[in-house]
């Protein structure tokens, strides 16, 4: 059985939430978990997050009975329902003038038979805990992971990085984009934690790590208390969902 808690806030600078979210109840046929990450002047980043959930949301509860459950056929799945929410939102995007330019992170992970089927595009995260080890299972698309993997500067150089928040990839922005999507096990114990990087950019893994154990109810509560704790300059949102 899964078990899921979420919590979003504004933080303690922005005025709007433009960060969405959707978790399943625990007896839903179908355990599905998203986080998305507006961005946008105005309300764009709030329209484009909550169209891009709501949309991912709608195609996958539509279409995962048709679909096999093999592999292949779940994760085709979750890379069109993020090539769908993309549409969407761009196309919303060249209709108002004030939504110009909005796009979103998007992150998905559906969970069936042990697996967590993840598609991944922007900078929010997707963690694993399995025993004592956390272990991120994304790759951020920002201008500052690349620098990283072309070996400008190293992971640490990164976080503290002044441009850090640019993104190289995010949904809605262009008429094509191509999300990450992989598969991990998610065994009996494991602990899978969504965020945006309201939470990243101010709570390191071991404090994710040691709060999450501690008790799952509250624990997207507490990460939230600690990122406004240390500055809480973007909106945060944690999704924290465990295979008991």
């Amino acid at each position: 059985m899964i078990q899921a808690y979420a919590k979003s806030d504004i933080g303690k600078i922005r005025e709007m939430n433009q960060d969405s979210f959707y978790i399943s109840k625990p007896l839903d046929a179908i355990q599905l978990f998203i986080v998305a990450d507006g961005m946008g002047g105005c309300n764009g980043g709030e329209v484009a997050s909550r169209l891009a959930v709501e949309k991912a949301k709608n195609y996958i509860e539509n279409n995962f009975e048709k679909t096999e459950k093999d592999k292949d056929s779940i994760i085709q799945l979750i890379a069109s329902s993020m090539e769908y929410a993309n549409m969407i939102v761009y196309e919303k995007s060249k209709e108002n003038s004030e939504l110009e330019g909005m796009g979103t992170t998007l992150d998905i992970c559906l969970i069936y038979n042990n697996k967590a089927y993840i598609g991944h595009i922007g900078d929010s995260r997707i963690y694993r805990i399995r025993k004592e080890f956390i272990r991120k299972l994304t790759q951020d698309h920002s201008y500052v992971q690349k620098l990283v993997k072309d070996g400008t500067i190293t992971e640490e150089e990164a976080e503290h990085h002044p441009r850090k928040n640019m993104l190289m990839k995010a949904l809605g922005c262009n008429a094509f984009m191509e999300p990450d999507v992989m598969v991990k096990g998610f065994l009996k114990d494991d602990i899978i934690i969504m965020c945006t990087d309201g939470l990243t950019n101010l709570v390191d893994t071991e404090t994710m790590f040691n709060i999450s154990k501690e008790t799952l109810e509250y624990s997207p509560k507490k990460l939230v208390e600690e990122a406004n704790k240390k500055g809480g300059y973007d909106n945060i949102t944690v999704v924290v969902i465990k295979n008991i």
